[in-house]
């Protein structure tokens, strides 16, 4: 047979079989053209021998230093690399400076499949850094902008210092850990039931509210404690005057409360802690106090300046005295609580939803200025429409709203997103039509009715993970903003979130075949799918999963991703031995016995065949005996008997490397749902 045919057949170039064979044992001489047909089938075997301890070689080396890399990045010894949130395969392959085929065969090995322009976030980036013996460190992002709503608010509202300013109520955020009772006290002071319109008594939307006490209004927010809420109770904070954090006495300091503290020091607004529960009978108000203390918030009573009110919002007790002191607080602060009533009106979107009678709607929360029926109301520079009605939080219609109050506006073009700051422009010809907006920097999508579309969210790194594909409905967009930055805050670099589509409303048919098609499961938060939606779901074998509590959602999408993440590949050096007898050849094995001359070997695990310091070939002991007892390990120094099972076969002097590599499950580690 001609040679090249032989190597073309061997996927090998002519020239290196042609310097090979004489070590296999084939002398054709170097100029030779063609091979005796004889020993065609002796140079293949050969050949594909001769490939397998390549491969064995190679395979031992790099097993080697993946060790000695775990070794050095477990001491700290390793390079260290700063890498940003976000990076490109061929950035990160720059930043360690290694080939990148040898850093994208890293990430194959990971689960990770990354073409050189794709993007990985920096979980993912720091393992495989790891595994390639560099320790990851975040890079320090450069600060971001501000939302350039926020800042307009801080201009506007500094702009009319000094200018007209006039005393207006307080706007007072209530705080504190999920189920410690602040709804219960905003229904005593209401004298409402919000709570029961709640499920599972957890509050799932923000809402403010106005109360009268000895003829001053006081204006609250009520901020959801639920974890999934943070972004909406710190949005609570930067509006409000005055924070009342509300602790269970039976319950004490919890996660929640620790981040109202802070969100409350961050803003440096005065605040009052209201002990709640007081009347159970495992409540405990000293313990809740040496608790406040260990936060550097000591009570008055105990030489501090820590306003603490023990309550009980159940059984109303104390709710007078609360109310007091906060009018007493606003009193100390008034200097600091007035705003303009003679300029165009400015303030903070607290909620927003789609009513099927009314079209968008919005709950505002007025700052300074005095918002009008007739006013164009602006939203990030956007014309949002005309405010064709105002109603109060108790449902009453308005003309005008003055500073510090919470109205529902009507006659908006579109919804929206909460915690956008709406203001009343002197031109409105300046405002810009309303169209599909951008993204906020540093926030979620803006969430309208219109759904993202599919493939919006694949930039960066999900689209290299093994993704459960997820389509949101929500009642209103505090909800389906709570929801997906609850989802946001699972990160693992083998599985991922991909939302496919959000929005508000009930689940329609649109979204089944889009589920359908994407292989995605429906979650609708405090909505429900439409007839036809549900039949055609049930046809095509899509999943709509109803929630009303919001840690539910996120617990079934947590069980998901469970059962998508892939095992780990582990490698583990265990020992070696050194063969002083053949005893037995079989078909398929053989009986041999030696010496552990390193560490241990132990039954099932793998071995390397080391023959004149090269690696001929692999197997496994599926026996193993030390004197005539079956044992699951020798230690070093000690003789046995195994057997070695495999196609090659092993010679007296030969020496055996013995390790394990098993598949170890990888956790999902994310912040659980508290209840």
């Amino acid at each position: 047979m001609n040679i090249t045919e032989l190597a073309r057949r061997l996927r090998v170039p002519a020239e290196e079989l042609r310097n090979k064979l004489p070590d296999l044992g084939f002398d054709i001489g170097s100029k030779a053209l063609k091979v005796p047909d004889r020993d065609v089938n002796r140079i293949t075997r050969a050949w594909g021998e001769y490939r397998k301890r390549q491969y064995l070689v190679k395979k031992r080396e790099e097993q080697r230093a993946k060790e000695e890399r775990k070794l050095a990045v477990k001491d700290g010894t390793a390079d260290k690399v700063s890498l940003p949130p976000i990076i490109t395969v061929r950035d990160f392959a720059e930043v360690l400076n290694m080939p990148i085929a040898k850093v994208m065969q890293e990430l194959m090995r990971a689960g990770i499949l990354a073409s050189l322009n794709e993007r990985i976030d920096f979980a993912t980036a720091s393992i495989v850094a790891e595994d390639l013996g560099f320790l990851a460190e975040p890079l320090e992002a450069e600060q971001e902008e501000g939302d350039a709503g926020t800042d307009r608010l801080e201009t506007v509202m500094s702009e009319t210092a000094g200018k007209d300013l006039e005393t207006r109520p307080p706007v007072i955020v209530v705080m504190g850990h999920v189920d410690h009772g602040k709804t219960r006290l905003l229904d005593a002071i209401r004298d409402t039931n919000v709570m029961g319109g709640e499920s599972g008594g957890i509050t799932q939307h923000i809402g403010a509210y106005q109360v009268n006490r000895h003829d001053r209004l006081l204006t609250f927010i009520d901020t959801p404690g639920h974890e999934a809420f943070t972004v909406m109770r710190s949005r609570g904070a930067k509006v409000s005057d005055i924070a009342i954090i509300v602790v269970a006495a039976d319950d004490g300091i919890q996660p929640q409360t620790i981040e109202a503290i802070n969100i409350v020091k961050a803003a440096k607004m005065p605040f009052i802690i209201a002990i709640n529960k007081i009347d159970k009978e495992n409540a405990n108000v000293e313990r809740v106090k040496g608790q406040l203390g260990e936060h550097n918030l000591i009570p008055e009573e105990w030489g501090g300046e820590t306003l603490v009110i023990e309550i009980s919002a159940k059984n109303n007790i104390n709710i007078d005295k609360i109310l007091d002191t906060l009018i007493l607080v606003t009193d100390i602060e008034k200097d600091k609580i007035v705003a303009n009533p003679n300029r165009q009106a400015i303030g903070t979107i607290i909620e927003s939803h789609i009513d099927k009678g009314q079209g968008p709607v919005a709950t505002v929360l007025v700052q300074t200025g005095t918002l009008k029926n007739g006013d164009v109301m602006g939203v990030r520079g956007v014309n949002y429409g005309r405010v064709r009605a105002m109603k109060t939080w108790d449902g009453k219609n308005i003309q005008k709203a003055l500073p510090s109050t919470p109205v529902k506006i009507l006659g908006l073009k579109d919804a929206p997103s909460v915690g956008d700051i709406l203001e009343v422009q002197e031109d409105a010809k300046l405002l810009e039509k309303l169209k599909a907006q951008p993204s906020r920097k540093g926030g979620i999508s803006d969430i309208t009715v219109a759904k993202t579309r599919m493939g919006d969210n694949t930039e960066g790194s999900d689209q290299q993970k093994v993704n459960f594909n997820l389509i949101i409905k929500a009642d209103v967009l505090g909800s389906l903003e709570a929801v997906v930055g609850m989802i946001e805050k699972i990160e693992n670099p083998y599985v991922g979130v991909k939302i496919v589509s959000k929005g508000l409303g009930s689940v329609t048919d649109s979204e089944v075949l889009q589920a359908e098609a994407s292989k995605a499961v429906i979650a609708a938060f405090n909505v429900k799918p439409t007839k036809t939606a549900s039949a055609l779901a049930r046809d095509k074998k899509v999943k709509i999963g109803e929630y009303t509590v919001i840690y539910k959602l996120f617990e079934d999408v947590v069980e998901k991703l469970r059962l998508l993440i892939p095992a780990e590949q582990v490698y583990t050096e265990l020992g070696a031995a050194k063969i002083l007898k053949v005893f037995k050849k079989l078909e398929k094995s053989m009986i041999v016995g030696g010496q552990v001359t390193k560490g241990k070997i132990e039954l099932n695990a793998t071995t390397r065949v080391i023959r004149d310091e090269e690696v001929i070939g692999e197997g496994k002991i599926t026996a193993l005996q030390t004197g005539k007892a079956d044992v699951k390990e020798v230690e070093q120094g000690l003789e046995f008997g195994i057997e070695f099972t495999g196609k090659i076969k092993i010679e007296e002097g030969d020496i055996l490397e013995v390790y394990k590599e098993e598949e170890k499950a990888r956790t999902l580690d994310v912040h659980s749902a508290n209840r």
